[in-house]
């Protein structure tokens, strides 16, 4: 079978999680995907460098428009450093430019480091990065050997965690905000315990909440495409299964009709302010889009979806 050859696409909705190899840049694994579901459009969310690995969560259709929320959202990765080498990229793929001493710090020593990164600060982003610096991508001109001062960011660990520790190899799980370079936090902790050090190996486990278990492998996928394009359209969970951190409201039919039209409405349900999932009389298979709580508790559109 050669899925997507002469055979127009098609408006296929939904949130794929793919595991992404190792040696695809994020978009390269959307457009295996999209061609292997023949779909009219896609999108992802949060970029994860060529070398790592892990949740990727792929949007098709109607649900690409929860694309900017997923951006938002926190994510868990497992870190794997290697110590008393720093590279120009701050990863395995980089080459070496400073070596130093691995300071000889119990498992205790190396939990307090990392307990001292919990909470908000302030990062300077890699020059290998995508971010931009007078119109020009910071890579391209890490690249030239250009070095340009890069604005500190803020940026949020929620939980991090040691997990093993074994000679110059640290590894170590972390909970993040948006925004957070991995690679950045390992040279700053390094720094911390008195060396250098790069990111020999990067996963990003967990996405907004998202069951890690419901994760596909690219082989999986294509494997399934062979039985024909419904067996991996089965796999694909419904928009608003990306959007379950927001608490949910109902609306009535006539507030219903209202809210797809741009209108702001009453809803059945308490919730805190902020943005929510809202759904129709139908229940969890009515989903009608985001909103966000306005004065005296009704809700104003964000983001209308079609109806499924």
């Amino acid at each position: 079978m050669n899925p997507g050859k002469n055979n127009r696409s098609e408006a296929i909705d939904g949130v794929l999680l793919l595991n992404k190899p190792a040696g695809l840049t994020s978009n390269q694994a959307l457009q295996r995907v999209k061609r292997l579901l023949n779909a009219k459009k896609a999108g992802h969310t949060g970029s994860l460098d060529p070398a790592a690995t892990g949740m990727l969560p792929l949007c098709f259709g109607e649900a690409t428009k929860v694309c900017a929320f997923l951006l938002n959202a926190d994510k868990t990765y497992r870190v794997t450093a290697k110590l008393g080498v720093a590279t120009d990229t701050g990863d395995a793929d980089g080459k070496p430019t400073t070596t130093a001493g691995v300071p000889a710090l119990s498992s205790d020593d190396w939990n307090s480091i990392l307990q001292g990164f919990l909470g908000e600060s302030m990062q300077v982003p890699p020059m290998y990065s995508a971010l931009k610096k007078n119109g020009k991508r910071l890579y391209e001109l890490a690249r030239k050997g250009e070095q340009v001062e890069r604005d500190p960011r803020a940026i949020r660990i929620d939980e991090i965690e040691l997990l093993e520790l074994a000679d110059a190899r640290l590894v170590f799980r972390v909970r993040c905000s948006k925004g957070t370079y991995v690679r950045s936090l390992v040279e700053d902790i390094a720094i911390k315990a008195g060396t250098v050090a790069h990111t020999a190996r990067l996963h990003r486990e967990n996405v907004a909440g998202f069951d890690t278990g419901a994760m596909v492998e690219l082989p999986v996928a294509e494997a399934l495409v062979e039985e024909g394009r419904e067996a991996l359209q089965d796999r694909l969970m419904p928009a608003d299964a990306a959007l379950t951190e927001m608490p949910a409201v109902s609306v009535n039919a006539d507030a219903e009709a209202r809210f797809r039209e741009g209108q702001v409405v009453s809803t059945m349900g308490v919730a805190s302010p902020g943005l929510v999932r809202v759904y129709g009389p139908g229940g969890e298979q009515d989903f009608l889009g985001v909103g966000e709580f306005a004065a005296g508790g009704a809700v104003a559109p964000k983001r209308v979806f079609a109806r499924a």
